[in-house]
């Protein structure tokens, strides 16, 4: 396993991989870090760029779920498009799924920013949980951010 750390304009942001995959990503974690591997490298020069403006949809292979229904539900909250919102009722339709599964989905979501579960909102556009960085402080940061380059 590989770590590295990446200042970014929320706090450090601590990522680690396996030499295939992305494994994990905290936001406000500063810890320790080793020497990147390419994947880290890569994934890193991508968070720049997202947080840049340059960089609206992220290509980095990701450590796959234990279940077929978590793979469901990272694929639905990866095919919001950068701007947009979805709730986790309109999710859950997509995928034949409930509300509370895919707002756990979000809760549980190893890699945020990368599998942007700040999309997903609760009824009528209410903001609803973070649990990366600041809570919903950082959501409303990831949202703003995403909404200005647009």
């Amino acid at each position: 396993m590989s770590h590295a750390t990446f200042q970014s304009p929320i706090g450090p942001i601590f990522v680690s991989a396996s030499p295939i995959a992305l494994t994990g990503l905290r936001i406000g974690v500063p810890e320790q870090t080793d020497d990147p591997n390419p994947l880290l490298r890569e994934a890193i020069a991508q968070l720049a760029a997202w947080f840049d403006g340059r960089l609206d949809r992220f290509d980095l292979p990701l450590a796959p779920l234990l279940s077929p229904r978590g793979e469901a539900h990272r694929a639905a909250i990866c095919a919001i498009p950068y701007g947009d919102t979805a709730s986790y009722g309109e999710i859950a339709r997509q995928i034949a799924s409930s509300p509370r599964a895919v707002g756990q989905a979000c809760r549980r979501n190893p890699l945020p920013i990368i599998v942007p579960c700040h999309r997903v909102l609760a009824a009528a556009g209410a903001i609803g949980h973070y649990t990366g960085g600041d809570g919903i402080t950082t959501k409303y940061w990831l949202l703003n951010h995403e909404q200005e380059k647009v």
